[in-house]
């Protein structure tokens, strides 16, 4: 028996409303197809997500962890940076006080050195000036007994006479009393 909906009007078949048996066979086809995708096709797909799940997780742990480390070791790298930079500031504040030792020492070396050279030089002047006086002595006694020799008219050349003449003069000279003869 078929019915109206089958045919249509004139008796002929609609192309476009299926059979009955093939739509129950197209629902019993379909509910083996589901029944073999759940056994066999779901499980490896739960399988292939559980698997990434467990991947992704794993790698975000591990993510984690290599943060942590990164972290750690930025942290000590920053403490050795400050440490240098402390260290860097020791070195170069010994090195200015060891540079004012050195400046004060050659300082100090001058000093005495100038003072060394300054008594050298006094000690000279006064070597050179006890020479001069007694090179002015000598001179200044031959004048003067060549002179007295003139004005006496007699020759002073006896050198014993001659040397206490010539110191008596001077003595007077420096005293500053003339001499009586």
């Amino acid at each position: 028996m078929e019915t109206a909906t089958v045919r249509a009007a004139g008796g002929e078949l609609n192309p476009l409303v299926p059979h009955p048996v093939e739509m129950v066979l197209a629902l019993v086809v379909f509910g083996i197809l589901v029944v073999l995708i759940k056994k066999f096709v779901v499980p490896g797909f739960e399988a292939t997500f559980a698997e990434r799940t467990h991947a992704i997780e794993g790698g975000l742990a591990a993510a984690e962890t290599k943060q942590a480390e990164a972290d750690a070791k930025m942290a000590e790298l920053e403490k050795q940076l400050a440490d240098a930079r402390h260290e860097a500031a020791r070195i170069r504040e010994e090195a200015r006080e060891q540079g004012a030792t050195i400046i004060a020492e050659m300082r100090e070396q001058a000093q005495s050195e100038a003072t060394r050279i300054v008594d050298h030089g006094k000690t000279q002047i006064e070597a050179e000036r006890q020479q001069a006086i007694t090179s002015l002595r000598a001179e200044v006694g031959a004048l003067a007994t060549g002179l007295a020799g003139r004005i006496v008219g007699e020759s002073l050349e006896d050198d014993a006479r001659q040397s206490r003449v010539v110191e008596r003069f001077l003595a007077d000279l420096e005293t500053g009393t003339p001499g009586v003869n």
